[in-house]
């Protein structure tokens, strides 16, 4: 513990992330947030009050200890820190850089009532890069094998955390997934200027040290069924997440130069169509590339796009900033990188030329009346205030929902109205054994919940596994 008072450590002011300068990094693919140095992380931890009731941890979704973890950076006990975090999160160098903080652990800090919260993620990926770079930190000893196997299905933050938990407690665990690498949205959606690949194959290394077994170009539903999979393991997890596109639909939207999202960030991500030669994926390298959406894929795309090169990189989004569902750090970053932000503003009809390539989008003007179910003001056409955006590529980012390719070889699973597997409180669905979390149970979310979900499940199955 910090052998500083109350009273001075909140005189010490919220440290800023280092990060790359905003002109050069528009044109790189490289971090753009630089991390902590260990002075930094020190001072930073000394800020930390150690409440009593940690209300911080209540709003973590994965429960991480973070009033341990952060005393024990105080303490400059980096090893304990690594131990104490990693014991209850599988993917701490993913959270400490993806994960919405400002709306859970340090939008529920006590520091911030008055004045900025901890700096919870900067401190929570300083010490997984920390445990990184140092090797391993854990000496823990192998559990027992129970002799029970558990299949995983998706690689993505849901899979990943539930097979990690799983093989803490002993069970034979196999992950299948469907690409070509493990990480799901964390490999094909988040750009490597907010998560770098080799974070993420360290962490997936991690686990596969742990006992972890993976097998990817798998296709449950194609490779295998649910039942097939059901006559050979004991229980099943399935977080194969929300990858089917949503579109506008509208006029137009089948042109050449028209992009899903998730096609769009995959192409570019995991199949690296941004090196200029050499890739077997290419992209169009649009000079205006509007992007229609304001959540953080869309953010993602507008900034990747602008990294490709693009002359005019736009968010075209029907609301204000105020009503943006992404992360105020993303939109931040790309407003320093140059994105123009087209608000208030809704497409109608994708514009092409006699040879069907994209030259416009066609929009109007928005105006917001009444809130809506989401408590944000819904937005309303203004009369007669059409227009014509130009571009010559167009990004859709305005949702996934879950695709049938799965569920669809297994009819007697529940699903909701929207295709969702429903489950019950402990996370098991209709069929006894399978269990599911992730998007494709909520929906579109954030990697932290689909994180969370997995090691609720994990838990979950392994008091079934017990009985």
């Amino acid at each position: 513990m910090s052998t500083l008072s109350a009273k001075e450590r909140m005189q010490i002011t919220r440290q800023s992330m280092p990060e790359q300068d905003a002109a050069e990094r528009s044109r790189n693919f490289q971090e753009v947030n630089l991390g902590f140095p260990e002075q930094l992380a020190l001072l930073e931890a000394q800020r930390c009050l150690q409440c009593k009731a940690a209300k911080c941890m209540q709003g973590c979704p994965v429960m991480v200890n973070i009033p341990r973890f952060v005393s024990l950076v105080a303490q400059g006990d980096m090893a304990g820190a690594a131990k104490s975090l990693m014991g209850d999160n599988a993917l701490p160098s993913v959270s400490g850089r993806v994960c919405p903080q400002e709306q859970q652990c340090e939008g529920s800090c006590i520091r911030g009532v008055k004045g900025q919260p901890v700096a919870i993620g900067y401190l929570e990926r300083f010490v997984a890069d920390w445990a990184r770079n140092h090797g391993t930190v854990s000496d823990e000893a192998q559990p027992a094998p129970t002799g029970k196997k558990v299949a995983v299905i998706g690689g993505g933050p849901a899979g990943l955390t539930a097979a990690g938990e799983l093989v803490k407690k002993g069970h034979d665990v196999t992950l299948y997934e469907a690409l070509h690498k493990p990480g799901g949205v964390l490999v094909y959606g988040i750009p490597e200027f907010r998560l770098p690949k080799k974070i993420v194959a360290s962490e997936v290394d991690r686990l596969t040290k742990a006992g972890v077994k993976i097998e990817c170009n798998v296709v449950i539903g194609r490779t295998y069924t649910i039942p097939e999979l059901r006559e050979r393991f004991d229980a099943i997890f399935i977080a194969n997440g929300a990858g089917l596109p949503v579109f506008m639909n509208v006029p137009g939207e089948n042109f050449k130069g028209v992009y899903a999202a998730n096609e769009y960030l995959t192409r570019v991500n995991l199949m690296e169509a941004y090196h200029a030669e050499g890739a077997n994926t290419p992209v169009l390298k649009g000079q205006r590339v509007a992007v229609v959406g304001g959540g953080n894929v869309a953010m993602d795309a507008v900034r990747t796009a602008k990294r490709l090169g693009a002359e005019k990189a736009m968010i075209v989004y029907r609301r204000t900033k105020e009503e943006m569902p992404a992360r105020a750090e993303e939109v931040h970053h790309a407003g320093q990188e140059g994105v123009d932000f087209q608000l208030l503003v809704a497409p109608l009809e994708v514009v092409g030329d006699e040879k069907r390539w994209v030259k416009g989008l066609k929009c109007e003007r928005m105006e917001l009346g009444e809130p809506d179910a989401s408590g944000r003001r819904r937005p309303q056409p203004v009369a007669g205030s059409e227009f014509i955006l130009d571009c010559d590529v167009v990004v859709v980012a305005i949702g996934t929902k879950a695709n049938p390719l799965l569920t669809a070889t297994c009819p007697e699973m529940k699903l909701n109205k929207r295709g969702n597997i429903e489950t019950d409180e402990a996370g098991m669905t209709s069929i006894p054994g399978v269990f599911a979390g992730g998007d494709i149970v909520r929906g579109a979310a954030t990697v932290i919940l689909a994180m969370g979900d997995g090691k609720r499940a994990a838990q979950a199955i392994d008091a079934y596994l017990k009985k």
